[in-house]
């Protein structure tokens, strides 16, 4: 045997009553022949392997094709506060309310990725959340001014433009067929603009994660359902791009798990059909048009490992003998929602949306969250241990509005009313049109359109007769009059 030729031979461990197996790793083709020829003579079976660079993963063509489409992201926000240094001449003469704000600029940086040619590009939302400038750095070190088109808090997903055409984009890859296991790059600005354009490598090691908390810092309601990896990723990667070996967008970074505020071996990204949605819906409405199935979910695993929860969920042994634990327990289905109408039950387990296993709340969610109002899909279920397929029309924000939860409470643009002594209250404001208008949990709705109300039906009746805006008066939780309005029309 040439040693020459030769890198490696790994020989099988000899059983009785076994047959020995050459494993041989070769560098060319005539040491791989000449073994093979000798092994055959000896009467033993030999597996032959060829390595080469080729069977190793090679990231350059990925890297290559998307680092110019990853922007470095600087903003600027700007407070005002109240100068506490007061000269005591000046407070003689002028007194405390006389004390002028001072402005305050602060500086925050992250990442971008452009999507299309003349201009847009994706990031968080808490990367440009409360911003009064932004610049845009693409790879080549030109500069631009950038512009806000539109934010979700939601998905911590926004939206901004610049002024320019030809420009190189990142294509969206659907993100419902990335794998465990399979290799991505993290590209983007970490700890600032010093290291613009960094490359990371990682393997997808979980999907559909939650992680709790709001990184947007105002309190939305969160719909979380990300990509975990091991690519290293630091403050400043925010909003970059998650590409696969192809070099398409898989995902827009987000988070990390940390005790210390930097990379501790795990990072997030907003999967990228959910990030196509959002920004699709911001580039052609404005906001984000969300569909609603109108179901309150519990994780199958959690419910078959406890017993304590079946018996309060009312499950008797040998309701959910399923093959998985993979799947979630319908626990209430919204009077006059989608998943009414659709026909699904309490107690029925939901596996499949229009054929994508849902293996859990967080996988629902994301399903959920890429259909708009008004599109359609199928729902299997297992109903009395069958399998049934349900079709099912999704709802919006304004199509939900007079349906009637679990708990009695109404719903009205995104918000839950229900009926008080003096008006009707809200409940919880949600985080729709009503939230987003200036509508908070506590506040007493009085007046709708300037017309008394007492029960949450008289809210939904007048909003009905209104052909374009609804104005609310009331108190706010702190008892102080309030009032604001916001247009009909989705």
């Amino acid at each position: 045997m040439n040693g020459k030729s030769l890198f490696s031979v790994v020989i099988s461990v000899l059983l009785s009553g076994l047959t020995a197996y050459a494993v041989v790793k070769y560098a060319n083709p005539e040491a791989q022949q000449n073994a093979a020829a000798a092994g055959a003579a000896a009467g033993q079976n030999v597996r032959t392997v060829n390595l080469s660079l080729s069977d190793y993963p090679d990231f350059t063509y990925a890297a290559e094709n998307a680092v110019d489409a990853v922007v470095y992201v600087e903003v600027t926000v700007t407070s005002r506060t109240q100068n506490q240094a007061i000269d005591p001449f000046w407070e003689f003469f002028f007194g405390n309310g006389q004390m002028q704000p001072q402005t305050r600029e602060q500086k925050g940086s992250g990442s971008g990725v452009i999507i299309r040619e003349d201009g847009y590009i994706v990031t968080n939302n808490h990367v440009v959340a409360n911003a009064s400038k932004v610049q845009v750095t693409l790879n080549n070190k030109k500069t631009y001014d950038a512009k806000v088109i539109g934010t979700d808090p939601a998905t911590d997903v926004a939206l901004i433009k610049i002024e320019e055409s030809g420009l190189p984009v990142i294509r969206f890859a659907d993100s419902d067929k990335i794998r465990l296991g399979e290799w991505v790059l993290a590209i983007g600005s970490p700890l600032g603009r010093e290291l613009q354009s960094t490359i990371t490598a990682g393997i997808v090691s979980a999907k559909g994660r939650q992680m709790g908390g709001d990184p947007s810092g105002n309190g939305a309601v969160k719909i979380e359902s990300f990509i975990q990896t091991d690519a290293a990723v630091n403050p400043g990667n925010s909003g970059g791009a998650l590409v696969n070996k192809e070099g398409q967008l898989v995902g827009i970074n987000t988070a990390i798990v940390s005790t210390t505020g930097s990379y501790s071996g795990y990072s997030f990204a907003v999967p990228s059909n959910i990030v196509s949605k959002v920004v699709s819906d911001l580039i052609d409405f404005g906001s984000v048009k969300r569909a609603k199935l109108g179901i309150s979910m519990i994780n199958l695993d959690v419910i078959q490992g406890n017993e304590e929860a079946r018996k309060e969920l009312g499950i008797k042994d040998g309701d959910l003998k399923l093959s998985s634990n993979e799947g979630v327990y319908i626990g209430e289905v919204m009077k006059g929602g989608a998943a009414d109408k659709a026909g699904l039950k309490k107690g029925d387990v939901l596996i499949e949306i229009d054929g994508v296993k849902v293996k859990d709340g967080a996988a629902v969610q994301e399903k959920v969250n890429s259909y708009h109002p008004g599109d359609k899909a199928t729902l299997k279920i297992i109903r009395s241990q069958k399998e049934l397929e349900l079709p099912v029309e999704f709802l919006g924000e304004s199509d939900n509005t007079g349906s009637v939860a679990s708990d009695g409470t109404v719903m009205f643009y995104g918000a839950s009313l229900k009926q008080d002594t003096d008006g009707v209250l809200v409940v919880s404001a949600g985080s729709g049109k009503f939230a987003k208008a200036g509508g908070e949990d506590g506040f007493l709705i009085q007046y709708i359109n300037d017309q008394k109300v007492k029960t949450p039906k008289d809210v939904i009746d007048l909003a009905k007769k209104s052909r374009r805006s609804i104005f609310v008066e009331g108190v706010t939780a702190s008892g102080r009059p309030g009032y604001f309005g916001f247009g009909k029309d989705e």
